[in-house]
């Protein structure tokens, strides 16, 4: 342990004993985020090319579920 990583008066700092902490949480971050995005277009480029009645049973499906789950929710809540 060097002098700097060492606790002041039995104290535990923040941070010590973990370098670079916040760069490795802000590179996942970003790393989650870029894929995100490019799994997301890659989605849309297939979703384009579907045949209108593939998209028009896909819609009804994700209309049936958010209907579905928006119901749930209204009695867990008693709205």
């Amino acid at each position: 342990m060097t002098e700097a990583s060492k606790p002041l008066n039995g104290e535990i700092q923040p941070g010590a004993g973990q370098p670079g902490g916040a760069n490795t949480d802000a590179g996942r971050t970003i790393l989650v985020g870029v894929l995100g995005g490019i799994i997301s277009a890659a989605g849309y480029l297939v979703y384009q090319r579907l045949p209108d009645e593939q998209k028009d049973r896909l819609h009804r499906q994700v209309r049936g579920v958010l209907e579905q789950r928006i119901s749930e929710l209204r009695q867990n809540f008693n709205i």
